[in-house]
């Protein structure tokens, strides 16, 4: 409710006009047909430009000058940081050093070593949304400590020191947690498991549908999928950065109370042995 007033004023005073948020509703009160904005205290501008979104911002500064010297404000996008986001920083694995709020907000749009090397981190740049991946030593993979079964290695291109690769198993099991507090609030977010198919090394994959499920309190959903040994199958969606991946589901943080996410995906159901499969981590994020 308090977001949704919050859209309705700025966008009381602002409108997009051939693909140009400008000023409406305060021009028109003290001078009809001719733009105040210039006129406007600094503050003001800066209080009205923090009920919209960070994108929202970027595009009024072409407004005037007045509005472009608000947008540089710290006070403006300390308001689109998390919170916490000193506590978030203080735990990245490389120092992050900022003259601005504002540039502190685009380097945390690119994704951050946290904990240990564990976890990244990163905000959306047009919302300031949270989100994580959890790296595959953070997930639990059943046996993913014997080397029989699953080998730990580094991987090109990976945002993590090392991944996963199932050797064989006939039991595949991969769950990560998360919980609701460190994500946005009033927020619908989905989760996806990161992954790559094994140079002509995938086999077994394709024999029995998996299942891959979301818990977060009481909600619960839960589907089937067919897992495939060759990446253009449908089931994968193609990332920009060569991974592939595989939606678990789709949840709502509301922000009431603190809540454990568990995303899971699972074949346990046959006998027959499988392999091949390359595991980063798990991502959630908004959608």
């Amino acid at each position: 409710m308090v977001e949704r007033h919050r859209e309705e004023l700025f966008r009381s005073n602002f409108m997009l006009r051939d693909g140009i948020w400008k000023l409406t509703g305060l021009e028109l009160a003290a001078r009809p047909r001719i733009p105040i904005m210039k006129d406007l205290p600094h503050d003001c501008i800066v209080h009205i430009l923090s009920y919209g979104s960070p994108l929202d911002a970027c595009r009024l500064a072409v407004v005037s000058s007045a509005v472009k010297d608000a947008v540089e404000s710290d006070v403006l996008w300390g308001g689109f940081l998390p919170s916490d986001y000193l506590e978030i920083i203080s735990r990245c694995m490389c120092p992050v050093k900022y003259k601005s709020k504002k540039e502190l907000f685009f380097k945390l749009t690119s994704s951050l070593l946290i904990d240990g090397g564990l976890k990244t981190f990163s905000i959306e740049k047009a919302t300031g949304k949270r989100c994580y991946m959890l790296s595959a030593r953070d997930l639990y993979i059943a046996w993913s400590d014997n080397p029989l079964f699953w080998c730990w290695k580094p991987i090109p291109k990976s945002r993590f020191a090392e991944a996963v690769e199932l050797r064989m198993t006939n039991w595949l099991e991969i769950e990560g947690k998360i919980n609701t507090k460190i994500l946005s609030q009033n927020t619908q977010y989905g989760a996806y498991v990161i992954i790559k198919l094994a140079h002509h090394r995938a086999y077994g994959l394709d024999v029995l549908p998996s299942k891959v499920s979301i818990e977060v309190g009481q909600f619960h959903s839960q589907r089937t999928i067919n897992l495939s040994c060759k990446p253009n199958s449908k089931v994968f969606h193609e990332r920009r950065d060569g991974w592939l991946e595989i939606e678990l589901g789709q949840f709502y943080n509301d922000g009431i109370c603190e809540k454990n996410v568990i995303m899971r995906l699972r074949e346990v159901d046959g006998v027959h042995l499988k392999g091949g499969l390359l595991v980063e981590g798990i991502e959630i994020r908004p959608i």
